[in-house]
């Protein structure tokens, strides 16, 4: 008998419509149950996507997807999504290069209303929906979908302000996993909801509105009795406040009273705001028990779970977290900040054991940059460990709230360059360009785990604004040597003697430079330094090859290669220079070995661009 029985019959969401509704069931476990097994083998987000499919099912069941919008925040809760819209037998291919990509993406499919990656978006997006629909006369619905950790940010509350001052025809369902429903309170509050949703109360509601606003004294307190009363039942005063009907909570595993109530809903109009509660990892006890480190996994086995193996070799966001642990043996006046990414920073033993110096601000990289340079004035020193693609979302706050101020403080820039498996909206691609425009930055670029170590050491003894960005993934083995030194700031070293041709590494692409040059006799220089520039060595290589090639983990364009030809020319220095790194396109997903011989960073595209270049 096939255990997707079900399942394999439903292949897009007009299928799903037919069902009757306690069959709708059967599809839940069956989805669940393919969801496991599927991520297991490909890797992916598991603990979030287990939890929303019962939310799945209604949405498509009650919504005429897509001609509906339903807009996904994030799209850590897709998988469910992806299946029902003709993308189940695919899921083999996920986050695989030329697969289906782990986020909803527009070009893959005409349900996928609006690529996501980056928190908190969905509100902003559906509105813009909402309002084109509203211009144009059609009659089509939208909902946002977010979750209570990417409520955290400030982008989904301007949406919800704008959202309810424009009183659109939008719908954002609040999915819950952190509390749960006590069994008097979710009675309670299910009767209520139901109340809420209902035509009756609204249209009451809006003609008792109409008619008391003859009488301003009454209708005042009318309006003050009606908050008092909800309010003591569900906290839904500061969401009516934005002009937004609250609804709920409700029990998110529970079909049947999804689709009734969203069945209410989409008969009303104005802004609707609808509170579920559901549970991470739903369905499968491991996760349950461990929602966050089930939240991203690798290959595993289901039966047996995650086995949690350590390799030998350091990642460096495991040298990171080792540096912090190490200087607040002996420092004191600091703290470490993260937006909302203490486990992927490698910052967990840290905020364990030191705690009165771990804040971590939710997602909200904005405010984690303004509060670091708050801190930085009253000589605090701030440390922020951040991702590549998350620091872009702070940009302005780095440069008026930290550059323009000379504040010090160490950005720790973890997942730089590719990533591989997130795709696009998680590369740290621009981070060199973006970066060594603003004046007083220091910007390294380790080239393995010692120097990574120890540059860290060197931003933090600097007292100035400093960037160390390192890449995902492991180091080459290279032992930590425990002893912090502070390296001389702009500095960089040539590793090995060549001929003619000269190859400027920056970061971790410094061993396939050595790999290149071994082939063709070419000096390499481990330049460390983007900003400043290691100019005498720029200037002794020039002197000396009649080639120069950089190589950097980054978008060519403004980069450290860039760097180099801005000196040469500013000394009138006329030199052949090649500039490697990462294409004019946003690179898809894939594994990082694929990708980086994809994009010609490995020994054999190095070699091939040089023989193009020169004839080598």
């Amino acid at each position: 008998m096939n255990k997707y029985g079900l399942l394999e019959q439903i292949n897009e969401p007009s299928e799903l419509r037919k069902l009757k509704k306690e069959q709708l069931y059967t599809l839940s476990n069956e989805l669940r149950e393919y969801i496991l097994s599927t991520v297991s083998q490909t890797g992916g987000h598991l603990a979030s996507n287990l939890g929303c499919i019962e939310l799945t099912i209604a949405l498509h069941y009650v919504y005429n997807t897509p001609k509906d919008q339903l807009v996904w925040d994030v799209g850590h809760q897709s998988y469910p999504h992806k299946i029902l819209t003709k993308r189940r037998d695919q899921m083999a291919t996920l986050r695989q290069y030329k697969g289906l990509a782990g986020f909803p993406k527009r070009d893959e499919s005409e349900y996928d209303t609006f690529g996501v990656g980056h928190s908190s978006t969905s509100i902003s997006a559906a509105l813009g929906m909402a309002i084109a629909n509203k211009i144009k006369g059609n009659d089509n619905k939208t909902v946002a979908i977010i979750g209570d950790g990417a409520m955290t940010a400030g982008l989904a509350f301007e949406g919800l302000n704008n959202a309810g001052w424009l009183d659109s025809n939008i719908l954002v369902i609040l999915n819950d996993n952190e509390m749960s429903i006590s069994e008097n309170v979710g009675a309670i509050s299910r009767y209520f909801s139901k109340i809420l949703a209902g035509r009756f109360y609204n249209t009451f509601k809006d003609t008792a509105n109409k008619a008391l606003s003859l009488i301003p004294a009454v209708q005042n307190l009318a309006h003050k009795v009606e908050e008092h009363v909800k309010g003591m039942i569900i906290p839904s005063t500061f969401f009516e406040e934005l002009g937004f009907n609250y609804i709920g909570p409700i029990d998110g595993h529970d079909i049947d009273e999804l689709i009734n109530t969203l069945s209410r809903i989409k008969k009303l109009s104005g802004p609707q705001f609808l509170h579920v509660v559901t549970k991470k990892g739903q369905g499968y006890k491991l996760a349950e028990n461990n929602p966050i480190s089930y939240h991203g996994v690798t290959k595993f086995n289901p039966s047996e779970g995650m086995s949690g193996g350590k390799s030998n070799v350091l990642t460096y966001t495991q040298v990171f977290g080792k540096w912090l642990c190490d200087i607040a043996k002996t420092e004191d006046n600091f703290v470490a900040i993260t937006p909302a990414m203490r486990e992927g920073s490698g910052m967990v033993e840290f905020a364990n054991h030191y705690p009165e110096k771990f804040f971590d601000v939710g997602i909200a990289e904005q405010h984690a940059i303004t509060f670091a340079a708050g801190l930085a004035t009253q000589r605090i020193m701030p440390i922020v460990a951040i991702y590549s693609t998350f620091l872009q979302r702070g940009y302005d706050q780095l440069i008026h709230d930290v550059a323009i101020q000379e504040l010090p403080v160490l950005f720790a820039i973890d997942r730089a360059g590719i990533v591989g498996a997130d795709g696009p909206t998680h590369i740290g691609a621009f981070d060199l360009s973006y970066l060594r425009c603003i004046p007083n930055m220091v910007i390294m670029t380790p080239s393995n785990e010692n120097e990574c170590y120890q540059m860290l050491w060197t931003g933090f003894k600097s007292n100035k604004i400093c960037a160390v960005r390192y890449p995902r993934g492991n180091g080459n083995g290279t032992p930590i040597v425990e002893e912090m030194n502070i390296l001389p700031i702009g500095r960089g070293m040539v590793v090995r003697a060549g001929n003619k041709i000269a190859i400027l590494a920056f970061g971790t692409l410094l061993d396939e430079a050595l790999l290149a040059g071994a082939e063709i006799d070419a000096t390499v220089c481990n330049m460390r330094f983007v900003k400043p520039l290691d100019e005498e060595l720029v200037f002794q290589i020039a002197s000396t090859h009649e080639y120069i090639v950089t190589i950097e983990e980054n978008v060519v364009m403004g980069g450290a290669g860039s760097c180099v030809l801005e000196y040469l020319q500013r000394v009138n220095i006329k030199k052949s220079v090649l500039c490697l790194g990462i294409p004019d396109t946003f690179v898809t997903h894939g594994d990082q070995k694929t990708l980086l011989s994809l994009c010609g960073l490995d020994k054999i595209g190095i070699l091939k661009s040089i023989q193009q270049q020169w004839s080598i």
